[in-house]
C-alpha cells in the first residue's frame, strides 16, 4: 500500500501538471487564428445556457424588484418608470395597461404594510442572483477565478441599484431629453457602453484594467442599442397579441423570450470582447493582461 501511495501523484503534482497544461493551452489559443479563438471562447462561455439563466433570473428576481419598490415610490417616479418601460419595450395597448397596473397598485397602504423594510431587503438580496450570474459570465469570459462572497457581495447589490436607477431615466434618455430620437439613440448608445464598461470592471473586482474591457462594452452597448430599436417594431404587436390571447400569461411568455435575446447579446458582447482585446496590436495598445487563465 505504501508503495502504491508513493507511486501515485500527489495533489500538488496534479495541480502543477494541470497548470502547465493550461499554460500550454493558453499559449496555443493566443497564437491561434481569430476564428479559432472566437469559437473556443464561445464554447467556454456557453452562450445560450448563460443567456437563458440570466434572462430567467432577471425575470424572476430583478424585474419584481421594480414592482415591489413601486409601492414605496412617489407617483412621479412611478410615472417615469411606466414611461421608461413603454419607451424601452415599445409597450402599448393591453400590455401597457398590465404594466401600469403593476406599478400603480391599488390599496397602497396595504401593499406597503405587507412588504415592509424587511420584505424590501429580502427582495433586493434575492434579486442579486442576477448580478451573481452576470459576474460569473464576466469571470468566465476573462478566464478568472471566482471572487469570494465577502468581496463580491456589495458589488452585486451596487450593480442592481445602479441599473434600476438607470431604467427609471430611460424614457428621458431615449427622447434625447426632448431634443428628438436621433440624439436620444446616440445618448442611449453612449450610456449603454459606459454602463457595461463599468459593469465589467465592478463585477471583476478591478482585476482587469479599464482599457481592455472597452471592446466588450462597445460590442454589448451597440448590440443592445440595435435591439432597442428593433423592440419598437417587434415587441408591441407580439405583446398585444399574446395578452389578448392568453391574458397576463402572454406578457410573461413574450417578455421572457425577449430577455433571452437581450442577454444573448450581452453574453456575446462580453465574451467576444475578451477575444478582440487580446488581438496582437490592439492587445498592446489596450495593455491587455497576458496572465494565464484559471479555468474551473
Amino acid at each position: 500500500m505504501a508503495e502504491e501511495r508513493r507511486g501515485r501523484p500527489s495533489r500538488a503534482d496534479w495541480l502543477r501538471a494541470r497548470s502547465a497544461w493550461l499554460r500550454g493551452r493558453t499559449a496555443t489559443l493566443r497564437d491561434a487564428p481569430f476564428p479559432r479563438r472566437l469559437m473556443a471562447q464561445l464554447v467556454h462561455v456557453n452562450v445560450l445556457d448563460t443567456a437563458t439563466r440570466l434572462a430567467a433570473q432577471a425575470f424572476l428576481t430583478a424585474i419584481p424588484v421594480l414592482f415591489v419598490l413601486a409601492a414605496f415610490m412617489p407617483q412621479e417616479v412611478r410615472d417615469s418608470m411606466s414611461d421608461s418601460m413603454r419607451t424601452v419595450m415599445g409597450l402599448q395597448g393591453a400590455a401597457l395597461d398590465e404594466v401600469k397596473g403593476a406599478l400603480n397598485p391599488s390599496g397602497e397602504g396595504v401593499t406597503t404594510d405587507a412588504f415592509g423594510g424587511i420584505g424590501i431587503l429580502v427582495t433586493l438580496l434575492s434579486a442579486t442572483s442576477c448580478s451573481r450570474i452576470l459576474q460569473r459570465l464576466c469571470e468566465r469570459s476573462w478566464h478568472l477565478p471566482r471572487l469570494t462572497g465577502r468581496v463580491a457581495a456589495w458589488r452585486w447589490l451596487t450593480w442592481l441599484l445602479v441599473w434600476l436607477a438607470a431604467l427609471i431615466v430611460q424614457s428621458q434618455l431615449r427622447s434625447g431629453f426632448g431634443a428628438g430620437t436621433g440624439l436620444g439613440s446616440l445618448l442611449y448608445l453612449i450610456t449603454a457602453v459606459l454602463l457595461w464598461w463599468w459593469t465589467q470592471y465592478l463585477l471583476l473586482g478591478g482585476r482587469v484594467p479599464w482599457l481592455p474591457l472597452l471592446p466588450g462594452a462597445v460590442l454589448t452597448g451597440a448590440g443592445l442599442t440595435a435591439l432597442a430599436l428593433t423592440a419598437r417594431l417587434y415587441i408591441p404587436r407580439s405583446l398585444n397579441r399574446s395578452v389578448t390571447q392568453f391574458g397576463p400569461l402572454g406578457l410573461v411568455f413574450t417578455l421572457l423570450s425577449w430577455l433571452i435575446v437581450v442577454f444573448t447579446a450581452v453574453t456575446l458582447g462580453i465574451g467576444i470582447g475578451y477575444v478582440i482585446a487580446g488581438q496582437g496590436r490592439l492587445a498592446r495598445l489596450l495593455g491587455t493582461p497576458e496572465g494565464d487563465p484559471e479555468d474551473d
